[in-house]
């Protein structure tokens, strides 16, 4: 069988399933005919946006996931307020959050900085920037605790406005608007994620 594997820019305040028990905004509304059996890799919540990818090879999530070799995401995240130096080398070595009672996580060291422009195209329907202190940052991880991006930014005194994920590995959001998907080929796809066994 011939698998596809496809590129979606995730809109806001859609969630990266297509069949869901609640009353929220599916994947299946988009304006693409999906093959039948296609399913997200990983997950953004429907706050978040960004790069998502769509397959219907089910062997991806475990090459990816659970393999030896850890991936890296790229997140260019709005916060509410000018960023100091002391937090940025925080949120490199590793914060610490709460995953359960009396259970916490420490974050492995990571890329963090500074990013201005963002690699995004697009305006939120968040915060007037030119009203409030803001700060853009690209944060690298290889590890995806349960909404981390956002509880290591609270960890060190920041909310997060806007989550944008802008690559996995080397595949990239690019110039793909809200709600675009762009297919590509299987090699393409493999060879972006760096795997080489499949």
């Amino acid at each position: 069988m011939q698998h596809q594997y496809f590129l979606l820019n995730k809109p806001y305040g859609m969630v990266s399933q297509f069949i869901s028990s609640h009353h929220v905004r599916l994947l299946g509304e988009l304006d693409y005919n999906f093959p039948t059996g296609t399913h997200a890799i990983g997950r953004l919540d429907h706050h978040s946006e960004g790069l998502l990818l769509l397959t219907t090879n089910k062997k991806v999530t475990r090459l990816l996931f659970q393999g030896a070799i850890p991936h890296g995401r790229v997140y260019h995240v709005l916060v509410n307020n000018k960023v100091n130096e002391e937090q940025i080398n925080q949120l490199r070595k590793g914060v610490q959050f709460k995953i359960g009672l009396n259970q916490y996580h420490t974050t492995t060291p990571c890329e963090v900085s500074i990013v201005n422009p963002p690699m995004v195209q697009f305006p939120g329907p968040y915060i007037q920037l030119e009203r409030v202190p803001h700060t853009w940052l690209s944060i690298e991880l290889t590890e995806g605790k349960f909404h981390q991006v956002r509880k290591m930014l609270t960890a060190v005194q920041l909310k997060c406005k806007r989550l944008v994920r802008v690559s996995i590995e080397n595949l990239y959001l690019g110039d793909l608007a809200p709600g675009q998907i762009k297919e590509i080929s299987e090699i393409d796809f493999f060879t972006g994620l760096k795997i080489t066994h499949y």
